[in-house]
Order: structure tokens, then sequence, then C-alpha cells
């Protein structure tokens, strides 16, 4: 389905604007084609949240979780199958937890400690399709992520909502994943890709 509604928007494209270059096409595609990955993935994961009952705690942690992806990026999976898999066993799974557990002050605090030291460390971390190359840009992210996660702990120390609590948290945890070497390293995605970028265009 996915593939046939592709091409007949590739079609169209080619009917209506019939001076368009190849390379010009693919770049229209590639961003209808994201469009259309992210609107099928979050249905199928609402939809199967609704399900289990934990709608509102998967409403709450992606909130969480994509305020700080704005600043610290991450990584993207290349094939859609394994980005709707990890992104549904990261997201329902965070989401139970957001409902049913109760952290104690402690524990809370430690995960804050790695979270704010990755985040520190590793943010922003780019794509091959998205390689942050300036690095005015790059420091930027940097510090907004930062001061996004000390946000995140302060609003902690005030909120008592366990929900709230732990969707802060664990939206942080998903994108401390995601910003990971050694996750870009399980998916044999390459890192740091900025550098890369550049010793292409050097060479």
């Amino acid at each position: 389905m996915k593939k046939r509604f592709l091409n007949s928007i590739r079609n169209s494209i080619k009917k209506q604007y019939p001076n368009y270059s190849k390379d010009k096409i693919d770049e229209i595609m590639y961003g209808v084609e994201g469009i259309y990955l992210m609107i099928t993935k979050t249905i199928i994961i609402f939809l199967l949240a609704f399900i289990l009952g934990i709608f509102k705690e998967l409403l709450y942690l992606l909130i969480a979780f994509n305020f700080i992806r704005l600043f610290a990026f991450g990584m993207h999976a290349n094939k859609s199958i394994i980005c709707l898999v990890f992104s549904t066993l990261l997201f329902i799974g965070g989401a139970f937890l957001c409902k049913y557990v109760t952290l104690n002050k402690l524990v809370l605090y430690i995960f804050y400690l790695l979270a704010f030291i990755i985040i520190t460390i590793f943010s922003p971390a780019d794509t091959v399709k998205r390689p942050l190359i300036n690095k005015k840009k790059r420091n930027k992210f940097k510090f907004l992520s930062i001061i996004t996660t000390l946000i995140y702990f302060i609003l902690t120390l005030f909120i008592k909502n366990n929900l709230i609590i732990n969707s802060l948290i664990f939206g942080l945890i998903i994108e401390c994943i995601l910003i990971s070497p050694l996750t870009y390293k399980i998916f044999k995605m390459p890192y740091k890709n900025y550098v890369n970028y550049g010793l292409n265009t050097f060479n």
C-alpha cells in the first residue's frame, strides 16, 4: 500500500510539474515519505495504546519526548519496519512505565544525573540525511538540550503528579537512548555525520 501510494504521488507531481528534475522530485518524495511514515506509525502506536488502556500516558510521554527531541535530535531508523517496531517498543513500554511505576526520589535524581551527562556529551546527535555541519548550530542545540533537561528536573521538584514526573524522565531516557553512540552502532548507522560530511566534501 505504501509503495502504491507513493508512486501515485510521484506520478501526480510529474504530471503537474513536468519541468521538475528527477532530483527535485526525489527531494519532494523524501518529505512525502517521511510524513506518510510519521502518520502511519503514529496511528498504529496510538491505536495500540488505546487498546492497552495507556492512551493518556502515551500522549504525555510523547509531549515530553518530542520537546527534548527538538534540540537533541537523535537516530532515525533507515527502514520503516525497524522504525515502527523500535518506536512501538520504546513508547508503548515507556507509557506502561509512566502508568504503573513510582520512582523514589533517589532513583529519580540518579536518572536525571545520568540523563544530564548523556545529553551534555552526546547531544545533538545528527543523521546521515541531516548532518549538523554548522558548529554554531550544534552548540546552540546542545545548550538548548541541556537547558531543557534542567527545566524537566526543576519541574519534577515542584510537580506532585506522578504521571507528569514519569513522562518527563522517561521522555528524557528515550531521547538518551536515541542519541547514544551505542544505539547508532547497534543499528549499524554512522555517528557524528557532520564529520563525515566535512571529509566527503573535502575529498
